[in-house]
Parts: C-alpha cells; structure tokens; sequence
C-alpha cells in the first residue's frame, strides 16, 4: 500500500540581523518559486531566537521587502523568540532520553580542537561522561551518533560522520538562548515542512539537524541548498561584507537578477515587465534542476557596495 505524498509545504527564514540584501532575496525567490511551483503553501519565519544579533525594525522592514517584490506567505509569520517554550520541551526529551547533557567548557578551552566542516569546533568529549569536579554546567550538548546521509536536490548526495565531523553540539547556550539548530528542527516539524531550499552556506547544518530530527522522533524534510552569492572578493553577501540593501534598487531589476543567478536564464527585456509578469514568467519557467551546484558564486553589481 502505497502511502500518499503530503503536501508541499516550504519556508523562507531570515534572520532580522540588517535589511534584505541580494543573497536573501535569492533565498527568498528560490523557495517561493519551488514551493508556488508545485502548488504548495509558502510559510514565513523570523529567525529572532539569537536575539544579540537582531536589529531593531529589521525584521518589519524584511516583511514590507517581500511584500514589495509580491512574494506573499501563508498564515501568520513565526517568530522564534516567542517559542523558548517549545525548545525548552524538545531539551527536555533530549535530557530523559539520555541523549543530552551539560556541559563546562569555554571556548578557550576547546580552541585547539578540530574544526568541524563549517568551522566551529569538534568537540573532545570532556563532559560527555559527567562534569569534571568542581566545574558547573555553562551549556548542553547533544550526543552525535551514526552517519547523517542525505540526498540534496542541488548539491547531490550528502554524507557526514556525526561523530568524527560535527562532534557533539550545543542546543542550549551558555547565555540561555536556545541554539538555531534545535530551535529549526522544532519549528520546521510543528510546522509541517516537507521542503527546505535555502542557501548553501547551511548545508554544513543539515547532519546535525537530521540527527536532532532522529533523537526527537521528527520527519525529515527534502533538502535543497542554493549557492550563496558573493561580492568581488568571495565573501558572503552581509551586513559586515557591505551587501546593498535590496530596497535600494528598482526592484524589477533585482527579482530578474535573482532568476539569472539561480540558472533560469531569464528573456533579455523582463526587467521592464510588472514585477506580476515577472513573477509568472518565474512561475511557468520554474526548473530547480537548472539551479547551479557550486555552492557559491558572485553576484551581479546591484549585491554590493562594492559597485
């Protein structure tokens, strides 16, 4: 008996750490595209749960810039800093299950560990059998076990020894705040996704998410990670990197260049239709296969300040 498919379901997540510059609105077009595409829902979410980083009126003006390109969503939007208590449910789990525990370890201390593949550091094991004497919990970490193996829709197949390359990992942080990879294995489950395309700078996130969807009993969803934009110098577009807020460019102009960097080979002139003639045309002409596989590339002249 063939069990039946459920329905698309997609999302973007943006951070509300500054304005929504190119490299967002890539996201932001490729997992609309993918989700309307296929005659899916399109949910938003605030990723505020790292409140030091957020900026006040960010996460405002992203919505007003998605309204502006058309790119609407699905019900309310969902903002992480009002759900500790669903992540405080899901540590919990974690905890009676055996498959958390504290941990006392500075930075400093764990400098000269290895580097896991998206730099943060392997960690040793120095709690993993209990707190060394004298010393107090500053965070918990999660077990990493087996193999995380999985199949990406741009990037291919996918494979990462949890233990020898991601190594055990904080979900709960030394300042009290809920880790981004606990805090998205939940919110994406409650929420039902089926469908995650984001960029590629993630990728290296997706084992250890796929591991906290094992321990909690989670579904995983599809995966694809589209190739990050970056500025003359390879850089990541950010705030840091100078990215141009995408507001400040006309915006038939920036949602064509976004169907240009993710291979959809736009028709010379569509930049002159209504962003609604744009956005068909996106919608007819969708190919997530067209999609290039390098995880970064550089983006056009409207990206940067750098222009």
């Amino acid at each position: 008996m063939n069990t039946p498919t459920p329905p698309y379901v997609g999302r973007f997540a943006p951070s509300p750490s500054g304005p929504l510059h190119f490299g967002s609105l890539v996201a932001a077009v490729g997992s609309w595209l993918d989700a309307r595409a296929a005659g899916g829902r399109w949910l938003l979410r605030i990723e505020d749960v790292d409140a030091p980083r957020c900026v006040p009126g960010a996460a405002d003006g992203i919505l007003r810039t998605l309204e502006r390109f058309g790119l609407a969503w699905d019900g309310e939007p969902v903002w992480q800093s009002r759900r500790h208590a669903e992540y405080a449910a899901a540590l919990a789990r974690l905890r009676a299950d055996g498959m958390a525990y504290p941990c006392a370890c500075t930075r400093r201390e764990l400098a000269d560990s290895a580097l896991a593949r998206d730099g943060s550091r392997v960690y040793p094991g120095t709690c993993r059998d209990g707190l060394p004497p004298g010393r107090a919990a500053r965070a918990w970490r999660v077990r990493a076990e087996g193999k995380a193996v999985f199949d990406d829709a741009v990037q291919g197949r996918q494979e990462e020894d949890l233990a020898r390359e991601a190594g055990d990992f904080v979900v709960l942080r030394a300042d009290g705040l809920y880790a981004y990879q606990l805090a998205v294995v939940v919110d994406d489950a409650e929420a039902g996704v089926t469908h995650v395309v984001r960029g590629a700078d993630l990728l290296e996130s997706t084992g250890r998410q796929i591991c906290l969807q094992r321990l909690l009993g989670l579904p995983t969803p599809h995966y694809a990670h589209l190739p990050v934009v970056t500025n003359t110098r390879g850089e990541k577009l950010s705030k840091q990197t100078l990215a141009r807020a995408v507001d400040a460019q006309p915006p038939g102009a920036a949602l064509v260049a976004a169907l240009a960097f993710l291979g959809q080979n736009p028709p010379a002139g569509l930049e002159r239709a209504t962003l609604a003639e744009i956005r068909a045309w996106a919608l007819a002409n969708w190919a997530l296969a067209a999609v290039p596989r390098r995880r970064a590339l550089s983006g056009p002249a409207i990206a940067s300040e750098e222009a």
